[in-house]
């Protein structure tokens, strides 16, 4: 086995992870992605058919990235939703995936962000709204990021294609 098949196997591996990071908030995601094609491209053995994989993937990763930031961003700014109840859903959903196995994280980061948003409008209903719209926004966001990681990594599967025809 050469070190060119020995680097594609660990960059799929964490492409793979990255991927399944874009929904699974506690793994990284495309920023492991992103530094899995430059890794590819530099030691991989593709040459500049690396290279023109990692920039056309780079593309769907910082698009990726961006729409998930700017959509929800722009949701929760929309339901004005403060920083501060994302913050206390994040913990609580850590604390949650430590709590209860497999779904704890996505259980406590509802369940975090309903009692931050019960805290500040002190209305069950409004926190309930404004909670469904943060979780929405969320899944929105992850969604588009995750799409685009699929992009992504088709991209690079379809350029390990071309470079094992080629050489």
């Amino acid at each position: 086995m050469t070190s060119e098949t020995v680097v594609t196997i660990l960059c799929g591996l964490a492409i793979l992870a990255g991927v399944a990071g874009t929904v699974i908030p506690v793994l990284p995601g495309s920023i492991l992605i992103g530094a899995s094609l430059l890794a590819w491209a530099i030691w991989g053995g593709a040459g500049s058919a690396g290279w023109v994989v990692f920039a056309v993937a780079m593309v769907f990763v910082v698009a990726g990235m961006a729409a998930s930031a700017v959509l929800t961003g722009r949701k929760l700014k929309e339901h004005a939703i403060p920083s501060r109840s994302i913050v206390a859903a994040l913990v609580a959903g850590v604390v949650g995936m430590f709590i209860i196995p497999v779904v704890g994280l996505f259980v406590g980061f509802a369940a975090g962000l309903l009692l931050s948003e019960l805290l500040r409008t002190r209305n069950i209903g409004n926190a309930a709204t404004s909670s469904w719209a943060a979780l929405k926004a969320t899944g929105l966001g992850m969604l588009a990021e995750f799409g685009l990681a699929c992009l992504a990594a088709s991209t690079w599967v379809i350029g390990v294609w071309i470079a094992a025809a080629s050489g």
